[in-house]
This record gives C-alpha cells, structure tokens and sequence, in this order.
C-alpha cells in the first residue's frame, strides 16, 4: 500500500510539473513597451539566436543597457553589417540611423540576448 501511494504521489507531481512547464509562455524574439513620452521610448527587447527582429530603423540615437549580454550583429538592409559585443550589466550608446535605411539585430551566439533601449525622442 505504501509503494502505491509513493507510486501515485510521483506521478501526480510530474503531471503536475509537465503541466505547468506546458501552460507557461514560451520566450520569442520581440519587442515589450517599458515607458513612452515626450522625452524618452523604451522598450524591453528580447532577441533569441539566429531569430532576428524584423527590419525596422531608429529616428533618434539610444541607449542599451545589456541584461543579458552577447554577440549582436546588426544587419542593414544593404547589406553592410557591424558586430557589437554587449557584456551584462553594461551600457552602450547608438545613434540615429541615416536616413532611408532599415537593419535587423540578428544574434549571432547561442544564448538569448536580453536588453533594455531607452531612445531619446529630442535628440537627432
């Protein structure tokens, strides 16, 4: 009887564990709206290896603070690319892209890259 009701108790806790693994969100390549004003846009971007975001270009120069770090190629529609290596816990500063342009940030490495953007909507 005892065997049973260890048998029972583990398999009720790995169907409980498989369903909660199964009901939680799975992580994409995308963009979460942080804050918005006259002065400031920033936004959480969540960038997975070899996923790109989809082409798109930034109007003011911003800032990225890595959350988790990497290798971050961004990719211009041209065909031109430059790679940045950001460290955890660090902040770099990009500026506008010139005019009629559009890139990607492709991830080059094999772990998530997770950073915040903080664009200032004053500056050109």
């Amino acid at each position: 009887m005892f065997e049973r009701t260890v048998i029972m108790s583990a398999i009720v806790t790995v169907a409980f564990v498989a369903g909660f693994a199964a009901a939680q969100p799975s992580a994409q390549t995308g963009r979460e709206p942080q804050f918005d004003n006259a002065e400031v846009k920033v936004w959480k971007s969540l960038v997975l290896p070899n996923n790109p975001l989809p082409l798109h270009r930034h109007e003011h120069p911003r800032v990225i603070i890595a959350l988790s770090g990497g290798s971050m190629k961004i990719q211009e529609e041209s065909g031109q690319s430059e790679l940045h290596d950001w460290r955890t816990g660090h902040a770099y500063w990009l500026p506008a892209n010139a005019p009629g342009t559009r890139h990607q940030d492709v991830n080059v490495g094999d772990k998530p890259i997770e950073v915040m953007v903080v664009e200032l909507q004053k500056a050109d």
